[in-house]
């Protein structure tokens, strides 16, 4: 199961990652100083955007049905990883630090554009 886990939350953070390279990419990158015409590529991204934002979505809610599965669904047995409560904790807040963050990738496009006019 956590292997599931896992690999669900990693996707949706690679997917929420992808999903902002377009507009943030550019922006954090002139930010740091690294400049010249290849860093107008990444806007190249652009149209495949809505395919990263529902890949990283479809992670999130495959990630979330593993972590909050009712407890009588899942085969946990005495010594195994999920039947330690820390473990279940640990992973509760991973899934929403990687919700935070894939949703303000999402959202960073939107926020730039009214920061920065």
């Amino acid at each position: 199961m956590s292997e599931k886990i896992n690999i669900s939350l990693i996707g949706g953070l690679l997917a929420g990652i992808a999903t902002s390279l377009c507009c943030t990419g550019p922006l954090i990158l002139l930010s740091l100083g690294f400049g010249g015409a290849w860093v107008s590529n990444l806007v190249a991204l652009k149209p495949y955007r809505p395919v990263f934002i529902v890949l990283a979505l479809a992670a999130l809610v495959i990630a979330y049905s593993f972590i909050y599965k009712p407890v009588s669904d899942q085969p946990c047995e005495e010594g195994k990883i999920c039947a330690v409560p820390p473990v279940k904790r640990l992973y509760k807040g991973l899934f929403w630090g990687v919700t935070v963050l894939v949703l303000a990738s999402i959202a960073s496009p939107y926020l730039i554009s009214m920061t920065y006019g």
